[in-house]
């Protein structure tokens, strides 16, 4: 995994918007509508090309191909495809459809996000019915051919690129268990099957990327809130579980990713960083990913004064937020990674996202976004190496 050796370099969280046809292709499958998937594959592929490149014009380092086809991201639509043992039923009275919809910040709050919905609510509810096993081996090859082809016609020149798959604790968060006996058996075996897809990410050469809102997250969708302890306990054995499906997979080909969720609501029912800072470094990644630009969150750096990043680890701040469609100053951005390199060591440290654009802020705002991250970068770069990160380039 490249690290910030001579300047400050720069990636983001994943999710990027591409034409607006796709963007709205994503919209109807989250409306329920029916879309032909198979019939999008040829402006699905042209479609990462333009990601590709305008994400080196914004002056980003590490790349991702903006996940432009995983329509449905975490949905039945998606998954099914690559996972056996789903299937839907209808919605029992207080039932939520996946368990960001049944929270504690949702019952305070309760009117905010009654006005709020803009999509009409799921009437089913995904839940595992059979033995969980991969079955997406054709899913994940077109995933890599498009990206590879993609970045052979695009011709731009990047530092490294990634590509995201959801973490074993978030998958469970979209798909109920009505199969296995304990619901850690059920972790562990969509553990056993997402590897694969893992593997294939990282024999391609790709850098892969663990998106795993769950580790800090799920504690506002147990209802009532747990004691601290008692989530702690929950948390770590979904830490254990993402490491059973990282074996034999080199940690430095690794990033890991959390975040306390996307949508744009009050977020006071985070849970701290710091009660799940230790579980995170024991994931078995290379670097790690994590909010630190939106305003529930910013303060959090203090904890690394306390948290020593371990040796060898790279640390990926956001630096530049998908809560606001302000677009931060490039000063700000570099006093936010000028800070977390005092902490933890300028070559430590990949300046990123809070989470992915896409469908988070407008894509006009998004690009902007990005590129005030390069030019906080570039501006970080010449204070703690004395020039500017285009010299290097």
């Amino acid at each position: 995994m490249e690290r910030s050796t001579d300047r400050i370099l720069t990636t983001h969280a994943g999710r990027l918007d591409g034409p607006p046809d796709l963007i709205q292709m994503t919209r109807d499958i989250m409306a329920g509508r029916p879309v032909d998937l198979d019939a999008l594959e040829p402006r699905v592929r042209s479609g990462i090309v333009e990601v590709i490149r305008k994400q080196a014009q914004a002056g980003i380092d590490v790349i991702s191909d903006g996940e432009l086809g995983k329509f449905g991201f975490g949905s039945p639509a998606y998954y099914a495809r690559r996972l056996s043992g789903l299937a839907t039923r209808r919605l029992k009275p207080g039932e939520a459809p996946y368990m960001a919809l049944q929270t504690n910040e949702r019952i305070e709050f309760a009117e905010f996000y009654r006005d709020l919905q803009f999509l009409p609510a799921p009437s089913e509810r995904t839940i595992c019915n059979g033995p969980v096993q991969y079955i997406g081996q054709e899913e994940v090859r077109r995933d890599l051919e498009f990206f590879k082809s993609a970045l052979a016609e695009a011709n731009v020149k990047v530092a490294e690129t990634f590509m995201c798959v959801l973490a074993p604790g978030w998958l469970e968060h979209f798909f109920y268990n009505e199969y296995y006996s304990t619901d850690d058996e059920y972790l562990f075996a969509l553990a056993d099957a997402i590897k694969h897809e893992y593997k294939a990410i990282v024999d391609e050469g790709f850098i892969l990327q663990l998106d795993d809102p769950a580790l800090p997250d799920t504690y506002d969708m147990i209802v009532p809130a747990p004691s601290i302890e008692e989530y702690r306990k929950f948390a770590a054995v979904r830490v254990e579980a993402m490491n059973h499906a990282l074996q034999n997979i080199p940690e430095d080909r690794v990033r890991y990713h959390i975040c306390w969720g996307s949508w744009h609501g009050p977020h006071t029912h985070d849970l701290p960083l710091k009660h799940v800072i230790d579980l995170m470094l024991k994931v078995k990644a290379g670097a790690y990913s994590v909010e630190a630009a939106n305003p529930r969150h910013e303060h959090e750096w203090k904890v690394w004064k306390e948290v020593p990043l371990p040796r060898g680890k790279i640390l990926i701040p956001g630096v530049v937020s998908h809560a606001s469609n302000v677009v931060e100053h490039p000063e700000l951005v570099a006093d936010r990674i000028i800070q977390y390199a005092n902490l933890v060591g300028r070559e430590n440290v990949i300046a990123g996202t809070d989470c992915g654009m896409g469908l988070r802020v407008h894509p006009q705002i998004a690009w902007a976004k990005l590129k005030a991250l390069a030019e906080g970068a570039s501006l970080a770069t010449k204070q703690l190496w004395g020039r500017s990160s285009g010299a290097s380039r």
